[in-house]
Formats: C-alpha cells, structure tokens, sequence
C-alpha cells in the first residue's frame, strides 16, 4: 500500500505539470511576451514529445529494473521542474517542458502495471481507476492551485511547488518501493505482432482522435472562458476546478458500468465529449450552461481516460492554435467535435466486435 500510494501521488505531480500551462496560458504567454497560440505550443511539444520518444525509450529502458527505473523517471521529472522555473525564455521553457516530457513517457508506461503488481489480484480493477483518478484530482486540486499560485506569484512559482513536491515523492518512494522482477523485455522484433493486433491498432487511432479532439478545446479553455464567456480571473479558476472535479464521476461510473457494459460505456463517454465541444461556443453566452458543459466534458474526458488510459499523447493543442489564429478562439469547440466524432464513429462501427466480452479479465 505505501508503494501505491507514492505511485498515486506521482500520477498526480506528473499531470498536475502537464495541466499547468492550460491554466496559466495566458500569463506565460505575456511574461514571454509570445501569443497565446505559441505558448500553446509548449502543450503541443510536450505531447509530441510523448507520442515520439515512449516507444524508444521504453526500449531502451524495458530491461531496467522497474524501481530503479520509477526513481530514474522521478529524477528527471524534478530536473525538469527545475528548468522550468529558472528559463530566461521561451525556447529554454520548450526545452524543459521537453525534459518533463520525457519522464512522462515513462511514467504513464510503467505506472499501472506496477500499481496491479503491488496489490493483491482482487484489488487490481480498483487500483487501476486509483492511479488514473490522480489525473482528475491534479486537475481539481494541482492545476486550480497551481493556478492561484501563479496569479498571485508568478508561474514560475508553480513549477517550483511542483518541483519540491516532486523530491520529496523520490525521497519516499526511494526508502518504500519494493524491488520488482524486471519480466520480458520488449524489444523491436515484437512490432509486427502488434502491428497485426488489429484491437489494438483501434484503440490506437480512437486514442489519437480523442487526444486530439480533448486538447484542441481543453489546452486553449482558459483563454476562451476569459475572452468569449467573459469569465474574470477567479470564476476561471472555479469553473476548471469543476471540469476536474467532475472527473471524479466520470471514475466511478467506470468503476461501476465498466466491466458489464464496455463498448456501449465507451460510445457513451465519445458522444459525451462531441456533444460537449459543440455546445462550448452556443453556451458560452451564459455563466451556467457554459459551466455545465464543462462539467460534462469533465465526466466524460476522465470515464473515456480510464478506459483507454494506455495511450494520452495528441496534436490538438497544434490545431488548437491554427484554429486561434484563424478561425478565432471561440470556435475550438467546433473544431475539436470533428476528431471527437469520428472517433465516435470508428468506436461505434468498429470496435464493438473487437472489444473483449464482459466480466472478462485482462
């Protein structure tokens, strides 16, 4: 229990980062004095970075043992942190956020499976949704207080928040972890068999389509609840602090419908997210119905998250800031229901023979 623990508050710093230049967006960009679509880009970087470098370096790493390697990842995550807080400019931040990156690749490969090897068979269902709900509870509790620190203090305080945290969680992790066997080592010779995975190459591409479409909206959503809902600074930060709470929800009603009916829950949780990010502009012209739909992208966002949790990377926030720039802020709803519904689509039509029978173990 204490190795999960320290896991679950990994998950949580890791995403807390992640999310931190969506909240702040608007302030990095004018402390950098770039647009708000450039500094998007440190969002697109850093997924890029994920998307690029996870398999190579889950290759080069798969034969390291699994604490040594956690530690590792936890090292590189402060180092970057670190370089956060001290870049002179926008090019240095790219570089740092490139290095947290990097240790998010290897996170989110090892992290539910050593979560399932530290607990018992019967708690593995509910230690999975434990380790991902860190996410929505980085984006209630990290992101919302990240946020408020750096309005107050600056954004390069927030990295250092997290960055200080972040040690002492190798600290604790370093005296709890247990040593793990290593297992079979991926290796380059095992691609093709995946390649034919034909479930495994949908999920793929519905992962990417989601990605896409979540970011698109959610890495510019700041910005627009401030500029197009006219929202000031501190209803802005109540309304994400609900997005992610909502996510909470969307935990527990994968933990309660998951198992019994899974592809009607994941066509659900995509219809969900379209219908969301087509509502985001027509709703933007009332406090409340805009602050609903985002709590129910917020449920659905976590639900569909849990369920495809292997794979997070996207170019959204890319198209995100062509969408800024020329079709103007307000329309990133619209635009992100495009990738949300093809996949929806794809789920729908394709995926249902392809998903494994229920009650089934994994």
């Amino acid at each position: 229990m204490a190795s999960l623990i320290g896991l679950t508050v990994s998950a949580f710093l890791i995403n807390t980062s992640e999310f931190i230049p969506v909240g702040l967006l608007t302030d990095i960009a004018g402390s950098l004095g770039v647009t708000e679509a450039k500094a998007g880009i440190l969002i697109t970087g850093y997924s890029w970075t994920v998307t690029l470098f996870s398999l190579p370096l889950m290759l080069v790493f798969s034969r390291m043992r699994p604490r040594k390697l956690l530690l590792l990842t936890l090292f590189v995550f402060s180092l970057g942190q670190f370089l956060s807080v001290i870049a002179p400019g926008y090019a240095f931040l790219m570089i740092a956020r490139i290095c947290v990156a990097s240790s998010h690749c290897i996170f989110w490969s090892i992290a539910s499976p050593l979560a399932v090897r530290v607990v018992s068979r019967k708690h593995r269902s509910l230690t999975l949704s434990a380790i991902v709900t860190g996410t929505s509870v980085a984006m209630v509790a990290g992101m919302s207080l990240g946020r408020l620190i750096g309005l107050q203090i600056g954004w390069r305080m927030t990295f250092m928040c997290v960055a200080s945290v972040a040690v002492l969680t190798l600290v604790y992790l370093t005296a709890v972890f247990q040593n793990l066997s290593s297992g079979a080592a991926f290796s380059v010779k095992n691609m093709p068999e995946l390649l034919r995975n034909r479930r495994l190459m949908l999920i793929y591409v519905i992962c990417a389509l989601w990605a896409t479409a979540y970011y698109t909206g959610y890495g510019y959503i700041e910005p627009f609840l401030r500029r197009v809902a006219n929202f000031p600074d501190g209803t802005v930060t109540i309304v994400l602090m609900l997005f992610g709470g909502a996510g909470l929800v969307g935990s527990m009603l994968f933990y309660r419908f998951y198992d019994f009916h899974r592809h009607a829950f994941l066509c659900s949780t995509l219809a969900l997210i379209s219908a969301a990010l087509l509502m985001l502009r027509v709703s933007a012209s009332g406090a409340a119905t805009v602050t609903g739909v985002c709590i129910a992208w917020g449920i659905a966002v976590l639900a569909f998250n849990v369920s495809f949790q292997s794979l997070r990377q996207d170019v959204g926030t890319l198209f995100g800031g062509i969408v800024c720039t020329n079709a103007g802020i307000g329309n990133i709803g619209y635009a992100g229901s495009f990738f949300s519904v093809a996949a929806l689509i794809i789920c729908f039509f394709f995926l249902s023979a392809s998903v494994p029978g229920e009650n089934a173990e994994h």
